[in-house]
C-alpha cells in the first residue's frame, strides 16, 4: 500500500502533510503537492494531517486513477522537506470537486519554500 495526493489539494496546498513525513516522499508543483509511491512507507501519518483531505490510501476506490499522476509528476517536480506558506485563499478551494480539470498546473513549484 501507498498514498497518494488526489486533487483536493489543488489550489489548497496546505504542506502540514510535509512536515510529518518521515521519508521526504512529497513532490511541490505549481499549485498542489504529489507524494512518489515507490518511496512511500505505507506510514500513513500524512493523511490526517491534511486539512483538505485530500491524501488516500491506493487501496481507496478514489485513489486508482491518481497513483500514476503522482508517479508521473513527483519525477518532474522538486522534493520538498519543509512546509512552506500555503496559498492565501486555500480555505475558499477547500471541498471544491473539479479542480483537477480545471485548474491543475503541470509546472513545479519551488522546492522547500
Amino acid at each position: 500500500m501507498t498514498y497518494v495526493v488526489n486533487e483536493q489539494c489543488i489550489k489548497c496546498k496546505y504542506m502540514d502533510c510535509v512536515e510529518v513525513c518521515p521519508v521526504d516522499c512529497f513532490y511541490v508543483g505549481e499549485n498542489m503537492l504529489v507524494i512518489n509511491p515507490d518511496e512511500c512507507i505505507d506510514c500513513g501519518v500524512c493523511e490526517p494531517e491534511c486539512p483538505a483531505e485530500a491524501i488516500l490510501p491506493d487501496t481507496d476506490n478514489r485513489a486508482e486513477k491518481w497513483v500514476e499522476m503522482n508517479r508521473e509528476y513527483a519525477a518532474k517536480w522538486p522534493n520538498i522537506t519543509r512546509k512552506g506558506e500555503q496559498p492565501a485563499d486555500a480555505d475558499a478551494w477547500k471541498g471544491v470537486e473539479g479542480k483537477f480539470e480545471t485548474h491543475f498546473s503541470p509546472n513545479p513549484g519551488d522546492g522547500n519554500k
